[in-house]
């Protein structure tokens, strides 16, 4: 193991020694002539990347919170991981998406461990999900449902996996769909966990997971996770990430929303399905021998499934309007009433459980879902508490019935940035009008350091932006006819090549009808395929260009000649008519606050911003860069988004596009 470069106060390993130490050593293996340049052949030292791992290794070392807007072609992920590593801390890193995770655990860990020649430990954590359950698995195949099923071939498959896997992660079964039906019936989730009263706890692959963890000097989820273990860190059975003092949050503008979905509640059809088509299974598994003695407990179940179907056909005869429907008590009153039996129902259910004496552990997981349930449904049914707000959602043909908080700042606060000596938060886009006031609010970040890196890239040589004359307001009638206009032509110019990007579907589909008929360019479209294969098309396909909605915005690397122009139709507000955007636009102004700018615009700009952020990747990526909506010079809060994005020189006629891509296609 070769000696980090020598700093005073560092033992024969260079490991972290008196304060200073750290910055100085993690300083030293970004310089010209240090441990990365060394050994990473692709490494090029960068001042703003070296500046933000100096400021990582300062807060791990003095405790706190940073805040670092590290620009694209920062290279932000070593400039963390680096710190972390020789920190010799536990160290949490959560991630937005999957894609990242994969990168740091598979690309980036395995590189820093050659070059800085420093033993460590890693742990990649999905969600409890991902993973299958033994004891459910091995009582799912004795099932009757199992034999009528047809999902035998499956069964098999997984049957044959599981003794040789070592993680139980579902994805390195290829051929398994990703909507397989009885996946909910034997994956390791929290709610059906029986915790050491398990037969197989010690054999439970999440339990595995969690003490590799706890032994790991990096432990690697994503904001999923994250919060969804933050949120069940109450119950018994729930947590599997092991207590951490140093995080780091990347991807943090998406954190705000992730908590908002984690630390609400979600009552839905599939739900109840899976209480009910679980105390089946054990009631069926438990009392084989004896089968009347397990009637009352099929008698409770049924009248459970019976009163849920009433309480749900109630609620889509009379709350179904629109995908997401805002609810208040007046509301919710046509449906209280089959939505108070079900949970009376389900109470009954919880105390039949309680009185037998011989249940099984399943079966006593089993009443206190029931009770939890029940104990929800109230809580939504009343629809009385002003920090939440309720709504309606339909997913496909399942409906979901939630209550989200509407500011989780608080929580964000106490059940995560609390809970850390050190939290690095940082992204691409973390600031407003070059202030971090926004995120500090919508956090709960009270004193941080705060960092601000300008991208590594030349912006003002690498792209134009591209702003037509003569687009209608995005109101006006001919909006969309008028966009795909320019967009057809901006298409020509760039043959192809492009994501356009949409704030809706109805935008989406519209232009794709119009340009349909004419484009000479392969079209691929979100909702045809899965998202994964999009994009491997994308790449795969000369001159393709992806019609796409909000989940392309962020998240989507394609380097290269293969992208060379994004297109956004329209400034993304959010919808004022969403319901947890209209319950925050309230809560605002109650405060006497200004939730136009205090709240969507900022909100807007970084969701801008990350959409923009598709296109240059590299230092030798260039195109074109275009916002179809005028008021980014009509109106005066145009003027904030002009005045965030990177400095690219703004055109206004197709000509100019075209010279630009002569240029540089030369």
């Amino acid at each position: 193991m070769r000696e980090v470069p020598a700093v005073s106060g560092t033992d024969e390993l260079g490991l972290p020694g008196p304060p200073g130490t750290l910055p100085r050593q993690v300083g030293a293996a970004f310089a010209d002539d240090g441990a990365l340049a060394g050994a990473m052949s692709s490494f090029e030292t960068r001042g703003s990347q070296q500046a933000m791992a100096v400021a990582t290794a300062e807060v791990f070392e003095s405790g706190g919170v940073l805040l670092a807007e590290a620009g694209t072609g920062t290279g932000k992920t070593l400039a963390y991981l680096v710190p972390a590593i020789l920190s010799r801390h536990r160290v949490l890193v959560s991630t937005g998406t999957k894609q990242l995770q994969d990168q740091i655990y598979y690309k980036d860990l395995p590189a820093l461990r050659e070059a800085l020649e420093v033993e460590f430990t890693a742990t990649y954590m999905k969600g409890r999900g991902n993973y299958l359950c033994l004891h459910r698995f091995e009582a799912y195949r004795t099932t009757d449902t199992l034999r009528t099923s047809g999902d035998e071939g499956y069964v098999e498959a997984i049957a044959d996996w599981a003794p040789h896997t070592e993680t139980g992660d579902r994805a390195e079964i290829e051929d398994l769909p990703d909507d397989l039906p009885f996946w909910g019936a034997i994956a390791a989730t929290s709610e059906n966990c029986i915790g050491s009263d398990c037969p197989q706890f010690q054999e439970c692959f999440v339990t595995q997971m969690r003490q590799r963890a706890a032994e790991s000097d990096l432990v690697i989820v994503n904001h999923h996770l994250l919060c969804a273990d933050a949120a069940v860190r109450q119950s018994a059975y729930g947590e599997v990430i092991p207590g951490c003092a140093y995080a780091v949050i990347d991807e943090a503008h998406q954190l705000e929303d992730v908590a908002t979905q984690y630390f609400g509640i979600s009552l839905g059809t599939h739900r109840l399905e899976r209480l009910v088509g679980d105390g089946r299974r054990y009631v069926d598994r438990d009392m084989e021998n004896d089968p009347e003695t397990g009637d009352p407990f099929r008698t409770a179940l049924n009248r459970v499934e019976h009163r849920a179907m009433l309480f749900f056909e109630a609620v889509e005869a009379h709350l179904t309007s629109t995908d997401r429907t805002r609810l208040d008590a007046a509301a919710i009153e046509p449906v209280a009433e089959p939505g108070r039996r079900l949970a009376s129902t389900l109470r009954a259910l919880e105390a039949s459980v309680g009185l037998a004496t011989d249940a099984s552990e399943d079966l006593r997981s089993l009443g206190r879902r029931a009770g939890e349930l029940s104990k929800q449904i109230d809580f939504v049914l009343g629809a009385d508490d002003e920090s939440f707000v309720y709504f309606l959602e339909r997913r496909g043909r399942g409906l979901l019935l939630r209550a989200s908080p509407v500011d989780v700042s608080a929580i964000i606060r106490e059940l995560l940035l609390e809970r850390m000596r050190a939290t690095i938060l940082t992204s691409a886009t973390l600031a407003v009008d070059g202030s971090f006031d926004y995120q500090r609010a919508r956090l709960g970040i009270h004193d941080a350091v705060e960092l601000r890196l300008a991208s590594e890239f030349d912006y003002a040589e690498q792209t134009v932006l591209y702003l037509p004359r003569g687009m209608p307001e995005p109101r006006a009638p001919d909006f969309t006819s008028a966009a795909a206009a320019h967009i057809m032509a901006v298409l020509e110019a760039t043959r192809g090549r492009a994501f356009v990007l949409f704030t809706s579907h109805a935008n989406l589909r519209e232009v794709h009808r119009l340009i349909t008929p004419t484009t000479p360019f392969p079209l691929l479209v979100q909702g045809t395929a899965p998202r994964s294969v999009l994009l491997r098309d994308f790449r795969a396909t000369a001159n393709a260009v992806l019609l796409a909605t909000s989940s392309f915005w962020q998240g989507v690397d394609v380097a290269g000649d293969a992208l060379s122009c994004v297109i956004i139709d329209k400034l993304p507000f959010a919808a004022p008519s969403d319901p947890i955007t209209a319950a925050r636009i309230e809560s605002i102004e109650k405060a006497g606050g200004n939730p136009f700018a205090e709240y969507q615009v900022p909100l807007a700009i970084l969701t801008l911003l990350q959409g923009l952020g598709r296109l240059i990747r590299h230092r030798r990526d260039r195109g074109v860069l275009s916002i179809l909506d005028p008021r980014m010079l009509t109106k005066g809060y145009g003027r904030r988004f002009l005045a965030s994005l990177p400095p690219t020189p703004i055109v206004r006629e197709i000509g100019q596009v075209e010279q630009f891509l002569a240029r540089h296609d030369t």
